[in-house]
Formats: structure tokens, C-alpha cells, sequence
């Protein structure tokens, strides 16, 4: 089986002339769920746009590889076809496009070689929206229109367990979400967990991260990594603050937004 390690190496963003990232630097190895959590304006949902393409942001220095693939080569669609994946954090609304009908295009655009005929991939969808206990009305109403923030949010956990990717990349989708949709966003990734899979998971909050257990949790502040090590920092962070945990590393602060 191909690597699926994502590989991230001195990484320079700009969006409007403004540098945001860096030089950041991450490897995520196959198998491994990473948290990374900072403040407002760190670049966090910055590092999850560019990983997947968004055409917004300039990548002026760095590389990014994704097993032998160099992704800075390659257009957002490419780079879903290799197993990324991006839960927004806010999904977009899309008038006049079934949920169900988005589902059955991203599919086959997610494995384009596979053979399969629309009723089997119907029943797949279905199978997966019994599993995550969405009624049936659910996937036929347009994409995200008229959803609550917590149904967008579980719409997204449906496109995750429907595409099955390589590497999932959660931007703060458990924001706003109720303790059984974070329960739910939780025991899907949970499921998932294996030596094929590996996820990013930004937040701000230590909750989700009780629940998911990360191999490593990371600080990300004024573009780049600052701090990294396991559970325990999320646990730090909660009790002092960025301000106060950063101080106590010698980490310079200015301008600093919880």
C-alpha cells in the first residue's frame, strides 16, 4: 500500500500580500491523528486551505508531499483523488444540488476507477446514512440549505465515512456542535482509525480531543509550530492560556488573541 505520510517542510503562505504561514513545518505519518490548536489569526484554517488548493492563498517557499506526490503540483480535485479531505469550517450552501446527488458525483470523483452502478452506490450512501442515524429525508434535501450548524457539521461526517480518505483535515468542525453530534463526529473518526488513515484535527477546544485521543497535539502561533507533545498540552493550554503557556516556554508574544 502507498505511504499516505504527509510531509510538510518550511512552509511560506501568503493571501493579499500578508504572510500568514511561517515556515511551518509537520509530518503526519499513516495512522497517526494530529491536533493542532492556536489562537485567532495563527494561520490554522489557513494550513487547511492550502493543503487542499484553495486557489486564494500563494505558497511562497516550502513543499508539501503526500507519500511520493508533491501537492503543490497538483489541483484540488488531484489531490482528493489521492485521499485528502476537508471538513470546512463553514460549509457552503448549494442551492439546487441534492445532497444526494453531491454525494454520488463526489464519489465517483473520489474513485474514478472503481466500477459501480448507481444503485449500488445508492444503497452504499443509504447503508452509511442508517449507520450515522440521519433519516431518509436527509439526504434529499439540497446541500446545506436550510441546515442548522450542527447538520452541516454531520453532513460533512457523512462525506467522511462515504469517501473513506487517506487523510482528513477537520477545521474546527466541532465548533458549535451539541455533545451528541461531537460524540457522533468522534466515534466516526474513531472508526476510521487505522494504519491507512490518519487525520489533522484543528480546534479550539479540548473537548473533542478527549474524545479522539491524538497521538500528538501541536500549538500553532504566528505561522509556524511552537510547541508539540501529546494530550498533556491540550491539558496545559486549558488551564493557562496561550498567554500564559507561551510565557512560561520563553515563546516571544505580541498581539496575541485568545
Amino acid at each position: 500500500m502507498e505511504s499516505s505520510t504527509l510531509i510538510v517542510k518550511n512552509l511560506h503562505v501568503q493571501i493579499n500580500g500578508k504572510e500568514i504561514l511561517k515556515g511551518l513545518d509537520l509530518t503526519v505519518r499513516s495512522g497517526e491523528i494530529h491536533a493542532i490548536m492556536g489562537p485567532n489569526g495563527s494561520g490554522k484554517s489557513t494550513l487547511a486551505h492550502v493543503l487542499l488548493g484553495h486557489p486564494s492563498f500563494s505558497v511562497s517557499k516550502g513543499t508539501i508531499l503526500f507519500g511520493k506526490h508533491d501537492l503543490l503540483k497538483l489541483p484540488p480535485n488531484k489531490r482528493a483523488q489521492l485521499g485528502l479531505f476537508l471538513s470546512f469550517q463553514y460549509p457552503f450552501e448549494v442551492q439546487g444540488l441534492g445532497l444526494n446527488k453531491f454525494l454520488f458525483h463526489a464519489y465517483k470523483g473520489r474513485f474514478p476507477q472503481e466500477k459501480i452502478n448507481p444503485l449500488e452506490l445508492q444503497k452504499k450512501i443509504k447503508e452509511v446514512s442508517e449507520e450515522l442515524h440521519f433519516s431518509p429525508a436527509f439526504s434529499k434535501r439540497d446541500l446545506n440549505v436550510g441546515f442548522s450548524g450542527g447538520e452541516k457539521k454531520r453532513s460533512e461526517v457523512l462525506q467522511l465515512r462515504l469517501f473513506k480518505p487517506s487523510l482528513a483535515v477537520l477545521d474546527e468542525t466541532d465548533s458549535g456542535l451539541d455533545i451528541d453530534s461531537l460524540k457522533l463526529v468522534s466515534e466516526v473518526v474513531n472508526k476510521m482509525r487505522s494504519p491507512s488513515f490518519s487525520a489533522l484535527v484543528i480546534t479550539h477546544y479540548k473537548r473533542i480531543l478527549d474524545y479522539l485521543k491524538p497521538d500528538f497535539v501541536h500549538v500553532l502561533y504566528d505561522g509556524k509550530l511552537v510547541l508539540s507533545d501529546g494530550l498533556e498540552l491540550a491539558d496545559a493550554l486549558e488551564q493557562k492560556g496561550y498567554t500564559g503557556l507561551l510565557h512560561e516556554k520563553g515563546i516571544s508574544i505580541q498581539g496575541l488573541q485568545e
